[in-house]
């Protein structure tokens, strides 16, 4: 997904909650629209509403757990439409959405958070995010989300049995709901409606548990953000350089991804630095495996030892930078302290690190 949905939308205060049993009627009274082109017309025999390269939300809704449905039409063409939930502002919240264009592929939808208004499909990407999907074109496709606490079910077309089961990223919080379609190629939507309940039971479960590698990296210090300029011709790092940054702790998740974008957004620059130190009973090499998006630079005791480049479309024209344990390094360790700082820049998709050491021997990382 090539941008932020969002992030260009500024919402305004919406008031009055909205309990919906039945679709939302299609009016502009009963959503608040941000979008380069939308209408409410016909379309395949039904009301609709025509969305193109924007948001479309719910006015006073108010969303928790419960379950949201809707029908959306669309073309082959290159595309992202979906809806979002718990909607907490512009860059917070809960998405899930589909790719007419990769109809059939393991990536036909995607479910993401956002944080801070970065997207995350690169760090969050294959079984339990997304479903190998066969659309129809400029046909109706009907959506249902059940969402019950920390998870949610995903029914794509079949309502008998959900096509994907989703262990959400976000905290649980109360937001708004609507859809979008992320570019200017349109979109359809008719038959929205969602209800906001309790004690939601959910069918699905989990195919493949998220685990832990050994050696993983669990516990991150992380700098605020800076430009990624600032590190050109940086061989050395000169620590009193960097004495205003201020420091976050960061815990990875299950899968050992750090989301950098809990933290922080773009705001300030598009790079910062997740260090760690590694204390060595003796002198030795360790190899370590790791992974980030989109770009990084890599200190050991301050020398620059590597320069990496995940980028969309860096390494071939179908690549698009999913987070992995895809590089290595294998690091000259000192007896002692050693600091190892990577300076992980954002372009979009996801900011993130994560990494893991063949083994543990004679080491120990520093929480």
């Amino acid at each position: 997904m090539r941008f932020s949905v969002l992030s260009t939308i500024v919402l305004v205060a919406l008031a009055g909650p909205i309990r919906a049993q039945q679709p939302v009627p299609l009016d502009f009274s009963k959503w608040e629209i941000d979008a380069s082109g939308s209408r409410f017309e016909e379309y395949l025999g039904r009301p609709s509403l025509y969305l193109k390269g924007g948001l479309a939300i719910v006015k006073g809704s108010q969303f928790t757990d419960g379950i949201i449905e809707f029908d959306v039409a669309f073309g082959r063409a290159t595309n992202f439409v979906g809806a979002v939930f718990r909607l907490r502002d512009f860059k917070n919240h809960e998405q899930f959405y589909l790719r007419p264009h990769r109809s059939g592929e393991v990536d036909a939808n995607q479910y993401q958070p956002l944080f801070n208004g970065i997207d995350s499909y690169q760090l969050y990407s294959g079984e339990g995010y997304s479903v190998p999907t066969k659309y129809e074109w400029d046909q109706w496709t009907h959506i249902k989300i059940v969402v019950s606490g920390n998870n949610a079910d995903i029914y794509i077309k079949d309502m008998a049995t959900p096509a994907l089961f989703v262990e959400l990223k976000r905290e649980r919080a109360e937001g708004r709901v609507g859809v979008f379609d992320a570019t200017e190629t349109p979109a359809h939507f008719s038959n929205f409606s969602f209800t906001d309940m309790k004690d939601v039971n959910l069918r699905g479960s989990v195919k493949k548990a998220e685990s832990t590698e050994p050696g993983t990296v669990m516990q991150w210090h992380v700098s605020s953000s800076f430009n990624e300029k600032l590190l050109e011709g940086k061989y050395v790092l000169t620590l009193g350089e960097w004495e205003k940054l201020t420091w976050q702790n960061l815990s990875s998740d299950k899968s050992g991804v750090a989301n950098l974008a809990r933290l922080q957004g773009l705001e300030n620059g598009n790079t910062v630095f997740t260090r760690f130190v590694i204390t060595s009973d003796i002198d030795q090499v360790k190899r370590m495996r790791f992974g980030f998006s989109d770009r990084v630079k890599v200190y050991l005791n301050s020398r620059l030892i590597y320069g990496g480049n995940n980028n969309y479309g860096s390494r071939d024209y179908r690549f698009v930078g999913t987070i992995g344990l895809f590089d290595e390094l294998y690091l000259p360790l000192v007896k002692g302290d050693n600091d190892l700082w990577l300076a992980v820049s954002e372009n979009f998709g996801g900011w993130g690190v994560k990494a893991a050491f063949e083994n543990m021997d004679h080491i120990e990382i520093q929480k």
